[in-house]
């Protein structure tokens, strides 16, 4: 009898096999049929299941929730309602009507707006920040005229013009250009405020080329045009809420000081000493600022200034005395200024100078999260960073200065702590397996004191760098009396202490502040390992440089094809070695930002010497420990910070004690071993 065949059905797993009319079908038969559909359903179910792993696998691993946009964007709402929270003012508030109005009336929207009255907003609205636990209130608390108010209560009033010299990065600088690409922030901050931030997300290489200086001259790059801000608000605060100057200013403010007596002697830190004045003529203006506030007040003038500032003072002391500059003879200085205050003065410069010119790093970048890092490398490169170093001239006069006499050999430094296992005096070092495992060469490896880092980092860097070096700054230490009086008459040892003679001032009172008791990079361990031939370095410029006779270049660039690329050891880290190491950073003693030798051993011992000090003007050492409130994020009233120390009450106290003319309290303190430290220093 012939079969009936049946159209073929498709089921989930696949084909099924044809069933037969028939029914005379064995057991048998029935049972391998269902054997084998159940093989094939089987087999279809494997298939579409690869199938979906591989799509899987295409889209990627499967990203957390907390990198979700689900997450992520209402974080960032309630992080920028936060922040809106903490920046917006009582008058703020009171304003909203008006501004809303006058918003409407300029786009000519036809809505009317009821009249709001919002004097109970702004009630509450005290009454709720007034409650807000201090770490949200980023230090505004009240507290700020209260160094003021005491020094009135005592009937002291302002009796002495007072001149602030803010240290590097501290002044904010703006955009003056007109060329077409930098018109979007003509007159706007590059460096500091919020505008800056957008500028560094959004326009990141153009910011960049704003910010660069030309290799050649130390001026700015053709097109741009960054010129420092003026007035008080140049430094009183970085941006909203973290403040600089502004505590010192409002405390200044209560005993009477305002802009006919205060002045802040802004400056683009990113240029050399020469090409401040070459520039911006800042030191002749300085100069006339000054005469013209003892001519008004008919008082000496007191000039405080903070880390580099204190290095720019030195030299502007040089500068104003040179027949060939400032023209104010000898005793100018002597007629013209009461005190001199120094705050975290880098006189001696610092560690993180040097590996900043070397490798684009310091501890703040190598000690970073991974998030951080992650976001600081993928905004400013290591390589990035290392040109816009080698770019700014004023950062150089921060190298340490006085080599090996000073930092220490390889074996010994001053500030080595008993039973050290590894001395501070290699500046630079790297770990004896880690060069066996990389196969690099015995005369790269070579731990190396503060000398030998100076050279290699020359050898390491175009002859523009270097020529703009030799030009402008000298590291060295001098002992002979005659060679220190013909430094006199040469700019480029004004900004080494060690080089140079303190002015003809014998009346003139120096008060050195600074902080101690915070971790402070100190020196360093590296790695390294063979690079690509960096075109950056083939040394064209040092050709042209030997043909036309120059002598100013001070070192031969390695062949490009030997260099290697160095960066910090962040991998090692151990907490059990003295002196301790974290993330390849040597803890040493400070302020958190500079050393302790480069702040105290002139004020000590150096300065205490007649070749440095011929005039024997008295220098008066002040240390402040360093003791934060840890749920203050600015560390409180007793900090010693290198940047927050200018918010603490004892440096308001020191600040306004020598302004209202009772400076004759300031006592020498010490909390470090700082005098044991420069006796160990061959001065002689």
């Amino acid at each position: 009898m012939p079969l009936l065949k049946r159209p073929k059905t498709w089921s989930v797993g696949g084909d099924e096999s044809a069933q037969s009319s028939d029914h005379e079908h064995s057991d048998v038969g029935s049972h391998a049929l269902g054997t084998l559909r159940d093989a094939q359903q089987e087999a279809g179910c494997q298939a579409m299941l690869y199938e979906a792993q591989v799509h899987e696998s295409k889209k990627g691993p499967k990203r957390r929730f907390f990198f979700k946009a689900r997450f992520l964007f209402p974080l960032g709402i309630i992080l920028g309602v936060l922040l809106g929270f903490i920046l917006v003012q009582p008058y703020d508030i009171q304003e909203m009507h008006t501004s809303l109005l006058l918003l409407i009336q300029e786009y000519d929207i036809s809505l009317r707006l009821p009249e709001i009255d919002f004097s109970r907003v702004q009630v509450e609205w005290v009454r709720l920040r007034s409650n807000i636990p201090e770490v949200w209130k980023l230090n505004n608390d009240g507290r700020e005229f209260q160094v003021g108010e005491t020094m009135k209560e005592r009937d002291l009033t302002a009796r002495y013009p007072v001149v602030i010299i803010p240290g590097i990065i501290s002044t904010s600088l703006e955009s003056w250009s007109t060329s077409p690409e930098y018109r979007p922030f003509f007159r706007e901050k590059v460096w500091g405020g919020f505008n800056m931030l957008s500028q560094v997300v959004f326009n990141r290489e153009r910011w960049m080329a704003a910010m660069m200086l030309d290799s050649d001259t130390g001026l700015d790059t053709p097109g741009a045009k960054v010129r420092a801000a003026e007035g008080i608000n140049a430094a009183s605060n970085f941006m909203t809420g973290y403040w600089i100057w502004a505590k010192i200013i409002e405390n200044l403010a209560v005993v009477g000081y305002d802009t006919n007596n205060l002045y802040l002697a802004a400056y683009d830190w990113r240029l050399s000493m020469w090409n401040l004045e070459e520039r911006d003529g800042y030191f002749s203006k300085l100069k006339i600022m000054i005469e013209g506030l003892k001519k008004r007040q008919g008082k000496k003038v007191v000039i405080t200034a903070h880390s580099m500032g204190a290095t720019v003072a030195l030299y502007f002391f040089k500068w104003v005395e040179s027949p060939a500059h400032g023209g104010g003879g000898p005793d100018w200085v002597e007629n013209h200024i009461e005190t001199f205050l120094s705050i975290g003065g880098a006189y001696l410069g610092t560690a993180k100078a040097m590996s900043a010119f070397l490798s684009g790093e310091m501890r703040d970048t190598v000690e970073m999260n991974p998030v951080g890092a992650y976001v600081l490398e993928r905004f400013f490169s290591r390589s990035e960073r290392q040109q816009l170093f080698r770019s700014w001239a004023g950062s150089a006069s921060l190298w340490v200065k006085g080599g090996d006499t000073i930092w220490g050999n390889e074996t010994w430094a001053p500030d080595d702590e008993p039973e050290a296992s590894h001395s501070h005096g290699a500046l630079i070092s790297f770990r004896r397996d880690l060069v066996i495992a990389t196969d690099a060469g015995a005369e790269q490896t070579k731990n190396m004191t503060a000398e030998r880092v100076g050279n290699w980092i020359l050898e390491r860097t175009p002859s523009s760098f270097q020529k703009m070096l030799s030009m402008n700054y000298s590291f060295g230490i001098e002992r002979d009396g005659e060679v220190l009086a013909r430094n006199d008459f040469d700019h480029r040892k004004w900004s080494n202490p060690l080089e140079i003679r303190l002015p003809n001032a014998p009346s003139m009172k120096f008060i050195c502040v600074y902080g101690h008791g915070k971790e402070t990079e100190r020196s360093y361990w590296y790695a390294h390992a063979q690079q690509v031939p960096n075109e950056s370095l083939v040394d064209t410029e040092l050709s042209k440089a030997e043909e036309a006779g120059s002598s100013n270049v001070a070192r031969t660039p390695l062949d490009s094809s030997r260099l290697r690329s160095s960066w910090i050891d962040a991998e090692y880290t151990s907490e059990n070695l003295t002196p301790k190491v974290r993330n390849g950073v040597k803890i040493g003693e400070g302020d958190g930002t500079v050393g302790l030798l480069s702040m105290g051993a002139m004020c000590v011992e150096g300065w205490k010497r007649p070749r440095w000090n011929p005039a024997r003007i008295n220098v008066t050492t002040v240390e402040l420990p360093h003791r934060p409130v840890s749920n203050m994020p600015r560390g409180g009233a007793n900090t010693s910070d290198h940047i927050d120390i200018l918010g603490s009450t004892t440096m308001n106290e020191i600040i306004l004690k020598v302004a209202t003319g009772v400076g004759h309290e300031i006592e020498e303190s010490f909390v470090s071993r700082i005098r044991e430290y420069a006796q160990q220093i061959n001065w002689d």
